[in-house]
């Protein structure tokens, strides 16, 4: 089975939509996701998924399955740095959360204070629990740190969604810290990663990622990547985010 999870568009958080650029981004995703065979599609109810979303589906005539768990990581920390507002978990600086080495396992980091402050477990285990029940109905079970396979399939799902979700997603098909994925990863807007399932032992099965963040096709449209989801190159930089 093979799993293709797309972050929407270049956003107007705004209005929850895409910008004029997310638009173009999204018209040549949809030139790209159209050419393959997907069994089924899913989508987060947020309005910049949907949206980027709808040309993929409309130039294939099909429908995507509503999720609610596919929405944007909403859970926020208190960063010890920054006392008047709460942030969202991988708007940290790396010299804060990186004094803590629970934070680089799978288990463990959920017992640092300031996730335990707020209820990131609790949103995480949510969208891995619904993700693994899905999973499950196409044919692959959750067994420990590995899948069950029920029912061998060469299936592709596609998913539509968020930076924040794919990267909590992506953390528990491969058994790492998701502080991890968010600090350490960078999916632009429409960027595809593609995960596949590997039966190297007959009824056992294991997600590998074939490639992280693909965007050949805006490549292929002449049209420049956004930066949305991007912090400073350099510091001297300030036209870029800080």
């Amino acid at each position: 089975m093979k799993l293709i999870i797309i972050r929407h568009g270049d956003p107007d958080y705004e209005h929850d939509t895409l910008t004029k650029k997310g638009w173009k981004e999204a018209e040549l995703l949809a030139d790209r996701i159209s050419r393959l065979d997907v069994k089924d599609f899913y989508v987060s109810p947020l309005g910049r998924a949907k949206d980027t979303a709808s040309l993929t589906l409309k130039k294939m005539n099909r429908i995507a399955t509503e999720c609610e768990w596919l929405r944007e990581f909403k859970s926020k920390i208190w960063r010890p740095d920054v006392t008047d507002r709460e942030m969202i978990p991988w708007d940290w600086l790396p010299q804060d959360w990186m004094k803590d080495e629970r934070f680089f396992h799978y288990e463990d980091w959920k017992q640092n204070e300031h996730m335990q402050a707020g209820n990131p477990e609790e949103q995480y285990d949510w969208i891995v629990s619904n993700l693994d029940e899905l999973l499950k109905k196409h044919g692959y079970e959750r067994d420990g740190k590995y899948y069950r396979v029920n029912q061998a399939n060469t299936d592709t799902i596609v998913f539509f969604c968020h930076f924040g979700l794919e990267c909590a997603v992506l953390s528990h098909l491969i058994n790492v810290s998701p502080m991890i994925m968010w600090h350490h990863f960078c999916a632009a807007p429409t960027s595809v990663t593609t995960l596949f399932t590997e039966e190297r032992r007959k009824g056992i099965a294991d997600f590998r990622i074939q490639s992280f963040g693909d965007l050949s096709h805006l490549y292929v449209g002449d049209e420049e990547p956004s930066d949305a989801a991007k912090f400073c190159e350099t510091y001297e930089n300030k036209e870029q985010r800080h």
